[in-house]
């Protein structure tokens, strides 16, 4: 079976901020606007992969202090304690809250690390032009950016927590730099996501096992 023509040998562009789909300019990808929306059309984005490489380093940097440093100090009776990531997710497991550890660690721990090998998997295999199962890394890539919010739950907790002293729960809730390190990882691989170009997966030959 003969494989559907591409956009490309269609004469079509599609914009990438409201996706309208055009006829691409003879002269090239650049000096052509979106008639919708009036953003710059690519056929891919410009600089894909030293973008999104330097923001998903930079991200993973971020993450090692995040980790190690603590990211919040309660008190409470002369009781002072400072926690990472991992020791709250112990702590809320011993004080009988399993399932807000469970939330919390796949948050903080699973979904960043995950990020990082799906965003470096795509990176590798599409600067290799790879057509190793098109459809399923483009999936991956959707899920990515669907889960990429979820990872701020250990900042709302902070900020949940802090505002529960109002209400008497503890005597001090207190943010640690650990929580600006872990706010600067999501943000960062976020926008290492937004910088990516889903487009590049199916660049490349074609695959008749695809």
């Amino acid at each position: 079976m003969n494989a559907l023509p591409r956009a490309d040998a269609l004469g079509l562009i599609g914009c990438h901020v409201c996706g309208q789909v055009c006829r691409a300019a003879d002269e090239g990808d650049g000096v052509l606007a979106c008639p919708r929306c009036g953003s710059t059309l690519h056929r891919r984005k410009p600089a894909v992969y030293t973008r999104t490489w330097a923001l998903l380093i930079a991200a993973f940097l971020m993450y090692i202090p995040a980790n190690v440093l603590p990211i919040m100090r309660t008190a409470s009776l002369g009781d002072i304690d400072d926690n990472t990531i991992l020791s709250g997710v112990v702590e809320l497991w011993v004080k009988g809250s399993p399932g807000l550890a469970v939330i919390v660690f796949c948050a903080s721990i699973m979904v960043p690390m995950l990020k990082f090998l799906a965003l470096g998997t795509l990176l590798i295999s599409c600067r290799r032009g790879s057509s190793w199962a098109r459809r399923q890394r483009a999936q991956l890539y959707r899920l990515v950016e669907l889960i990429g919010y979820w990872s701020m739950l250990d900042v709302f907790v902070v900020a949940l927590l802090t505002a529960l002293v109002r209400f008497g729960y503890f005597s001090l809730v207190e943010p640690l730099p650990g929580v600006v390190f872990f706010g600067l990882t999501v943000v960062l691989t976020m926008f290492a996501s937004m910088c990516f170009d889903p487009r590049l997966i199916w660049d490349g030959k074609e695959d008749s096992d695809d």
